[in-house]
């Protein structure tokens, strides 16, 4: 037995409409990632929630996709002739690639802060976790490599200060007689 068809229309159930959205995500992506390994085709998917979270994936690096894009439509409008509106058209595009990545640093940001992980999928979670690890073996490395360097520092200063008292000793104990008959210390050959 098939599936009924779908009706395409907001779906008014908040909570469907976001486990709609994250099956249907998890489908383009797979889709996308499908064919740019069947067809060995560059793929470029961007997609932003209701909420403005970014969700993206790319066969390669997305930029150069992006660039790869914005060169392909440069050379339609300039056949055209529409060289000003390619301009503006380059800009916007430019705007909304910064905004993407905007998005996606402050995504990064939420979720190392511990915000706004419910949405996220175990290898996300995962690979979130394996960064705040890097990340504090390299502040552990730097605090180490702080804490030799005070030491050897404090290390150097010990040895100043037994230095000077070996020499203080080694002049008290080099002192002449006369002193002590001095100072009314008694004193024997």
């Amino acid at each position: 037995m098939g599936r009924g068809k779908v009706v395409l229309e907001r779906i008014q159930n908040k909570i469907n409409r976001q486990v709609t959205f994250s099956k249907r995500r998890s489908g383009l992506l797979k889709k996308a990632f499908e064919l740019s390994v069947l067809c060995d085709a560059e793929v470029a998917l961007i997609i932003f929630s209701s909420l403005g979270k970014l969700f993206q994936y790319s066969s390669t690096d997305l930029n150069k996709i992006i660039e790869k894009y914005r060169q392909c439509c440069f050379n339609n409008m300039s056949e055209n002739g529409d060289l000003e509106e390619h301009e503006s058209q380059g800009l916007y595009e430019e705007l909304l690639m910064l905004r993407v990545k905007h998005e996606s640093l402050a995504q990064t940001q939420r979720n190392f802060l511990g915000e706004e992980l419910n949405t996220l999928s175990i290898k996300d979670l995962q690979n979130i976790e394996k960064q705040l690890e890097r990340t504090l073996a390299q502040a552990r490395k730097h605090q180490m490599q702080k804490l030799m360097t005070r030491v050897d520092e404090l290390g150097r200063e010990v040895h100043k200060v037994e230095e000077v008292n070996k020499q203080l000793e080694s002049k008290s104990v080099s002192a002449p007689t006369s002193w002590f008959k001095r100072t009314g210390n008694i004193y024997k050959d």
